[in-house]
């Protein structure tokens, strides 16, 4: 079981997505704002965002920014969730940092799979690395606190 937030100002869609999440087995909450989002991630960590691209007071571009340049956040699942059909809009949110797209109207057992799939793909990674040890590692150096000192005499 996943827990989700959805981010999303048009409740219908967000209680759609919601159902069929849980159908699904996942917990799943949401909320109508990208504002409303970030207070939510202060207190709780969801293992993947579902994120509507329109919003009225920050657009979901904008929140995935946010996140992807945050040392708590930088990792966490995005799917961006949009009625904006366009290839580049697409291109822009994986580029900017979205782990997959779902366009709008979506089928909810399609949804259900988008999940999955996201969630399976991350499933022998640990849920969140500190950035710090991340990067090390990608780079190939040992951890600072690990590497040998060299003194001069």
């Amino acid at each position: 079981m996943a827990h989700i937030l959805i981010v999303d100002d048009d409740v219908i869609i967000a209680e759609v997505a919601s159902e069929a999440l849980i159908n699904a087995g996942h917990a799943c909450g949401w909320v109508t704002s990208g504002m409303q989002a970030l207070h939510v991630l202060k207190h709780r960590r969801p293992d993947v965002l579902l994120l509507d691209q329109d919003m009225p007071d920050m657009t979901g571009s904008q929140v995935l920014r946010q996140l992807r340049n945050s040392p708590e956040f930088y990792d966490m699942p995005i799917i961006m969730f949009s009625a904006i059909v366009g290839r580049r809009d697409e291109e822009l949110a994986m580029f900017a940092g979205a782990t997959d797209y779902i366009r709008k109207p979506f089928k909810p057992d399609e949804l259900a799979w988008r999940i999955e799939h996201v969630l399976a793909s991350r499933a022998t990674r640990p849920k969140h690395k500190e950035l710090q040890t991340f990067l090390e590692e990608s780079s190939g150096r040992a951890p600072l606190s690990k590497q040998s000192t060299v003194r001069f005499l």
